[in-house]
């Protein structure tokens, strides 16, 4: 039998890095999330929410992109992919209806704030400025949840299967976009 040796952690640099490039390919694949449900229920009477949250994630968006060029950091190969997907999961959560969009945001914004959290534990001190723009943002996924509930996602039918389907699918975005 032989043993595998544990891969080796991150040093700070890398850990800095993938955590810019895993942070701008979610925040990408939010905006296209959010067009997906724009272009079916586009203005509903969700429309104005979804714009409002649409409007955050940009802001995130043009955070991590600026971090990537000031940084450094290669972007993860994975962007048409996610371009692709994020606007599918979109469009087809809303025509699930108005719940099951709200429900997506609720799955994929709860897989987020566990995701920011992580990466606050790992992040050193030295990174104030990086770990500023991230509980921010964390905030405002929070806020993005708490619509989404408050917006009935937990009525829709099918629920916990959508939400653990969805939450399956970040978690395998996520450990993607870290490396890829």
């Amino acid at each position: 039998m032989t043993e595998t040796s544990p891969s080796p952690l991150p040093t700070p640099a890398e850990e800095v890095a993938r955590t810019i490039r895993v942070d701008h390919a979610g925040e990408y694949g939010a905006q296209r999330i959010y067009a997906g449900q724009l272009s079916v229920l586009k203005d509903g009477r969700h429309g104005p929410i979804l714009r409002h949250m649409q409007a955050q994630e940009q802001e995130h968006l043009d955070t991590f992109s600026r971090l990537i060029a000031e940084r450094r950091v290669r972007p993860t190969v994975l962007l048409p992919f996610w371009h692709v997907a994020g606007f599918a999961l979109g469009a087809v959560t809303a025509m699930m209806g108005e719940r099951a969009a709200m429900a997506c945001t609720v799955a994929v914004e709860e897989s987020i704030d566990d995701h920011y959290g992580a990466q606050l534990d790992r992040l050193g001190p030295d990174e104030a400025p990086l770990r500023a723009h991230i509980e921010k943002f964390r905030a405002e996924e929070q806020e993005h949840r708490d619509i989404g509930l408050a917006n009935e996602a937990e009525l829709t039918p099918g629920y916990k299967l959508l939400s653990a389907a969805i939450k399956v699918g970040c978690r395998i975005a996520i450990r993607a976009s870290e490396r890829i």
